[in-house]
């Protein structure tokens, strides 16, 4: 309980670094690996995880456990009629009975239970990879909430600039005065989507940090937001966890196959013991054996089931992979169209809209446009910035897809995935 519980506070403490100002704590931008590692380290599926494994494991102990033997007693002769009326005939066994398994029935066994360990294994490493994939896509919309939230600090900012000049020109009875309360009735309405925003904002956050239980006190660093190279770099294709699960389904049904086959072969009973005799006191030893004749079962069927349910698996692998590829190749031409606008959008449309608003403010300040041209200016340039942002917001959408199909964050499952219960290891990326 105590390395559990200094493991929680090294959590918490690594959201906090010194400023230099004494006394005074900052919080530390979150990254996205880090957010994913302490996810899937809190995940309480994890420790369902951990018993599904120990639970394989036995069952691979138990795989190797030969058949029990047997003893036996039998007594004859007792209790009968005429000679046999009363115990002076009894004739008493004592007997001693093995099977042995023949044709490799236990390899067979421990090789199936072992395949299905793998399986619980992947499966275990698939469920930390899937609550990895919802952390990615909650922290992209919790960076793009935080990113919304300085755009309604500039749109604000730029609201009561104009307030401003409309201000002075309604002093200077330039413009009339419903001109000024238009412009009070833009801040407001401005103020409020801030505060809608940054409402926003903290609830993003705060669902994030639901998944390790933590407070939303820390930041997100929007700088990346802009960088959109990875649509036309060729992603590096890892093995997946789902891949991971079907090939193990596959050696498990292979195993399947190999358990089948060994029952064909018919196990062999052996047994001995010892006979009293209680009329004359004497004693003598029997020796006996028996072994089924494979004559009508011979697990033909079972057989042909497991070798067709492990062709089937092998087709699943295969279909999947294929499906993968045209996954990922439309994922990233939908990348590389989301990038292009997002170039667009900075190379041309924003530039072009803060050159308007520039003249407009300067035609605005010699008399010669009106408080609307100003207004409506400012807007098509937050409208253009705004776009920018959602088309941002899209394409790292659809790159957390892209990065799951590739198994981009596979490596930091073993940070999370142990073979001991609620050991943790690994550092933020």
């Amino acid at each position: 309980m105590k390395i559990k519980y200094m493991r929680h506070l090294l959590l918490a403490g690594a959201a906090l670094v010194w400023t230099g100002v004494p006394g005074a704590l900052q919080a530390e931008p979150l990254s996205l690996s880090t957010a994913m590692i302490r996810a899937a380290s809190a995940d309480p599926a994890r420790e369902a995880a951990q018993q599904r494994k120990a639970a394989s494991d036995a069952g691979v102990r138990q795989a190797g456990v030969r058949p029990n033997p047997s003893i036996g007693l039998e007594v004859e002769n007792m209790l009968g009629s005429n000679p046999y009326s009363g115990i002076d005939q009894v004739e008493t066994t004592l007997s001693y009975e093995h099977t042995l398994e023949r044709g490799g029935k236990r390899q067979a066994r421990i090789g199936a239970a072992s395949a299905e360990r793998d399986v619980t294994v992947a499966q275990g490493r698939l469920r930390a990879y899937g609550v990895m994939g919802e952390v990615q896509t909650l922290w992209v919309e919790a960076t793009v909430a935080a990113s919304e939230v300085n755009l309604a600090r500039e749109r604000l900012m730029m609201a009561r600039q104009a307030q401003s000049e409309i201000g002075r020109r309604v002093s200077a009875a330039r413009d009339p005065l419903f001109a000024g309360s238009l412009a009070d009735a833009e801040v407001t309405r401005v103020q409020i989507a801030l505060d809608q925003s940054e409402a926003k904002s903290r609830q993003a956050r705060a669902q994030l940090a639901a998944y390790w239980g933590g407070a939303a006190d820390f930041e997100l660093d929007a700088g990346w937001l802009g960088d959109t190279s990875a649509a036309h770099l060729v992603p590096v294709i890892r093995d997946t966890p789902e891949l991971e699960v079907m090939r193990a389904q596959t050696r498990l049904a292979s195993a399947q196959v190999r358990v089948e086959s060994t029952r064909t072969t018919q196990d062999m009973t052996l047994q001995v013991g010892v006979r009293h005799y209680r009329a004359d006191g004497a004693v003598a030893f029997l020796v006996g054996g028996s072994i089924p004749l494979g004559i009508y079962d011979t697990n033909r069927g079972n057989i042909e089931r497991a070798q067709a349910e492990n062709a089937a698996t092998a087709a699943d692998i295969t279909v999947w992979e294929q499906k993968r590829a045209r996954d990922i190749a439309a994922s990233t031409a939908r990348m590389q169209g989301y990038a292009e606008e997002v170039r667009r959008i900075e190379a041309e449309l924003i530039p072009q809209a803060e050159r308007a608003v520039t003249q407009v403010r300067a035609g605005f300040a010699r008399g010669g446009f009106t408080y609307r041209d100003v207004m409506g200016a400012q807007e098509v340039l937050i409208a253009a910035k705004a776009r920018r942002l959602e088309v941002l917001k899209d394409y790292h959408l659809e790159r957390a897809q892209r990065d799951r199909l590739t198994g981009q964050w596979v490596p930091l499952i073993a940070s999370v995935v142990t073979d001991r219960a609620g050991d943790v290891s690994g550092d933020a990326q």
